[in-house]
């Protein structure tokens, strides 16, 4: 049997092609479902099924996330499983051509970093409808993958707005995760969130002001960097321009930030 979703729900498939609504008539905790039997991805689809909800779908859909293959299962659960499911590159590959939003962010979830090639970020990338599976990618798998780097730069231009938006949705999580990089390498990214901030399209937008505002909450000479840039960029005067500067420098210029990071420089010194 394979499943698939649509407007209606979850739907059982049958190898003769007859589509089947799954009935499911209450939610079944985590906790009560057997995990050893969760072997094969029809097993773990049928999970997914068994706990998606309408008004998980309408949540979804007001904050911008399309619901149309989706089963409205929420994040900290998605997680839960996946932590139950355990590292599978085999399982996260049948998962994601399901097409199923949930069996997709289940797939990066359990996807093994040094398993994944630069074909599969391509592939998987080009798939990308939402913003939020774009960020799960980028936050669970993506950033983990010895081609993160060259990914965030190479995607930065590409004309496709959510795999534009990975390039700096894997940026922000670089600053945020990549303990171990120099400033150098996120300095070097600076010319790069400048020259697409005029890009006004709504994910991509919010994504170039993500990683201008962590690389300048990372130490206190990034944050200079950081708002410099941001002034350069305001200087552009594009309106998207306008508004990445605005937000960066309002949180890279507050008490908050200025005072985190002014203890950082007395304990590094």
């Amino acid at each position: 049997m394979r499943y698939t979703s649509g407007p209606g729900g979850c739907q059982e498939r049958s190898a003769g092609g007859i589509s089947l609504l799954a009935q499911f008539s209450f939610l079944p905790c985590l906790y009560r479902i057997n995990m050893e039997i969760l072997m094969r991805s029809n097993d773990v689809l049928k999970t997914l099924c068994s706990l998606g909800s309408q008004k998980g779908r309408e949540t979804m859909e007001r904050f911008g996330i399309t619901s149309i293959q989706a089963l409205g299962i929420s994040t900290p659960v998605l997680k839960s499983l996946a932590r139950k499911i355990g590292r599978d590159h085999k399982l996260a590959a049948d998962l994601w051509a399901s097409g199923i939003f949930e069996a997709r962010a289940i797939a990066a979830m359990i996807d093994e970093p040094d398993q994944v090639t630069e074909a599969q970020m391509d592939r998987w990338a080009r798939a990308f409808n939402s913003w939020g599976i774009c960020d799960a990618c980028c936050c669970y798998l993506f950033r983990r993958t010895p081609f993160a780097w060259a990914k965030a730069v190479e995607w930065s231009s590409h004309s496709q707005e959510f795999v534009k938006r990975a390039g700096f949705s894997l940026m922000a999580y670089l600053a945020v995760h990549d303990k171990g990089a120099k400033d150098a390498a996120f300095q070097n990214l600076l010319p790069i969130i400048e020259r697409e901030a005029r890009d006004d399209r709504l994910y991509v937008r919010k994504a170039v002001n993500w990683p201008l505002r962590q690389i300048g909450k990372r130490n206190p000479r990034l944050n200079r960097l950081a708002i410099q840039s941001a002034k350069r960029i305001r200087a552009q005067g594009a309106s998207s321009s306008r508004w990445i500067a605005a937000d960066a420098l309002r949180e890279l210029q507050s008490k908050p930030v200025q005072l985190r990071l002014a203890r950082k420089k007395v304990r590094i010194r």
